[in-house]
């Protein structure tokens, strides 16, 4: 089977799927889907593919035991619409293959996210680099969108005004704020999604760039819907133990007697990880 073509994927290309307020993401092309897994992971049986419950099992096994080379077999390119802020967490998974568009050569958009009223919060006491569960009341989160909107249209008002005096396009966008819109070509195989995915939809992630993984993942099932099934099931569900919570797990399994494996903070960890 040379050329491996998803119908449901099919259905999809090029629409724009929302998210946050002005974003979207499209998925523009793939190369492969769970076929292109099967053949790769049987090329050395020399064996084509075989009934659907085969084949599940095999790609399902093969993510159980983290063989990830057929994974990357298979090809995704997005176009995606996202704050600056959070294209700069994006670009942290180097594994992929990305071009952005540039306000050395383009005039940028009048494009900024501002973060829903019940978004606004106050940041967290116990996590330096996340929000607080509770957010503002909505009278305090109105006043603080009401100053974000503001400084946005102030920002690009001198942007605009520096751009017809006739400065150099890449010097006038330098006082652009983070919240302006950029978009990126992205282009990653799946196993290397499935690693971006783990770690963008999971709950120490910005809510911002789970949003955006929310939609990704969507989008992905369609091109490998099988593949995506075990991800759910034996990794995006689950969690790592280290040789001593394993230790304290057995311990707690055969009855809970002996001395502890754990205690202070390692022990918080691992009744978090259980929880």
């Amino acid at each position: 089977m040379a050329h491996c073509i998803s119908p449901e994927a099919e259905a999809i290309l090029d629409k724009e799927f929302p998210v946050l307020d002005k974003g979207f993401i499209r998925l523009v092309d793939y190369l492969g889907s769970d076929e292109r897994v099967v053949q790769s992971a049987r090329v050395s049986y020399g064996k084509g593919t075989k009934t659907y419950r085969e084949d599940a099992g095999l790609i399902d096994y093969l993510l159980r035991n983290r063989h990830t080379s057929p994974f990357e077999q298979v090809v995704l390119t997005f176009h995606v619409k996202m704050p600056i802020f959070i294209a700069r967490q994006w670009v942290r998974h180097r594994t992929a293959r990305l071009n952005e568009i540039s306000g050395r050569y383009s005039v940028m958009k009048d494009d900024f996210y501002v973060p829903a009223t019940e978004d606004v919060a106050p940041q967290s006491q116990d996590n330096k680099q996340a929000r607080a569960p509770d957010a503002f009341s909505p009278e305090q989160a109105d006043k603080i969108r009401t100053t974000l909107i503001g400084e946005q249209k102030r920002a690009f008002t001198e942007y605009s005004a520096l751009l017809d005096t006739g400065l150099a396009r890449e010097l006038a966008r330098i006082n652009l704020p983070l919240s302006l819109y950029t978009e990126i070509y992205w282009q990653i195989d799946l196993n290397n999604l499935f690693h971006f995915l783990e770690l963008r939809m999971g709950d120490h992630a910005q809510k911002e760039i789970r949003d955006y993984a929310r939609v990704l993942f969507e989008l992905t099932k369609k091109v490998a819907p099988v593949s995506c099934a075990s991800f759910e099931r034996h990794i995006l569900g689950s969690t790592r133990f280290s040789k001593e919570e394993l230790i304290e797990l057995k311990r707690l399994i055969s009855g809970g007697s002996g001395e502890p494996a754990l205690s202070g903070r390692a022990k918080e960890i691992f009744e978090a990880k259980l929880s």
